[in-house]
């Protein structure tokens, strides 16, 4: 497979798969102003996929669409990281789970405007934009909640732990990016993982929870093994596509 299509999916499912997640969620917000900001945030993460799955398409070289590889791939040729996938439980989970790819996209994203593949840096110069505003808005959240009540502490700090073990993925590396690289169109994630350490543990000590202990680490993505999650996912998403694989929408 051609690197530089699927590290190009790789990005794109990550939006692809988190946007579907907080699209659930329309209208189940604390509140209507922060119901408004999920479905943005999921917007953006939508229009983000849609634009690196058309670039995708036209890499590969192959006649298909941003909506086939949406739409009609199976859950083995997804690699989006498994912490994306992971379900929305209660608004503490949902913003540890966004706070933690916030973190990584905003990292990623600064990395990558300065990409040799122009397409790529143009996507992310973009993208930036949206995710700056993410990860202000989810950094206030996973402090208001880590340094609220009692209860909303105890929340917040669950939610990061059950997280926890998801994140090390967000870091791992293949030959895809190596060949990327060297050609200075990916980004060494290993440059990523310290800024992102630097930034959370800045934020959980500002909201007096407790960064967990590494142990056990999902791990999988890059060979498209996922959580049971991402089937459902796919069920839901791709159901109309493939019942009506004709039609013009």
């Amino acid at each position: 497979m051609n690197s530089l299509f699927k590290y190009i999916v790789r990005l794109a499912d990550n939006s692809l798969i988190l946007g579907h997640r907080l699209a659930e969620n329309c209208s189940h917000g604390p509140y209507l102003e922060e119901d408004i900001s999920i479905t943005n945030t999921s917007l953006d993460l939508l229009g983000q996929a849609e634009e690196l799955l058309i670039y995708a398409a036209e890499v590969e070289g192959k006649g298909r669409t941003a909506d086939d590889l949406a739409y009609k791939r199976p859950e083995i040729e997804f690699y989006n990281v498994q912490l994306t996938e992971q379900p929305n439980g209660d608004f503490a989970h949902m913003m540890a789970r966004q706070f933690f790819m916030d973190v990584y996209n905003y990292y990623l994203y600064t990395a990558l405007k300065e990409s040799n593949d122009s397409t790529i840096a143009a996507i992310s110069a973009k993208s930036l934009k949206e995710v700056t505003y993410h990860l202000r808005r989810s950094s206030e959240w996973v402090i208001r909640l880590g340094d609220g009540t009692a209860t909303s502490k105890i929340k917040m700090q669950e939610a990061i732990e059950d997280f926890w073990r998801f994140t090390a993925e967000l870091f791992e590396m293949d030959k895809v990016d190596e060949e990327l690289i060297t050609e200075g169109i990916a980004v060494d994630l290993n440059k990523i993982k310290d800024l992102w350490n630097e930034r959370v543990n800045t934020i959980l000590k500002r909201a007096t929870l407790t960064r967990p202990e590494d142990g056990y680490e999902a791990t999988g993505s890059r060979k498209g093994y996922h959580t049971e999650y991402l089937g459902y996912i796919l069920a839901e998403m791709q159901y109309l596509p493939r019942a009506y694989p004709t039609a013009k929408w």
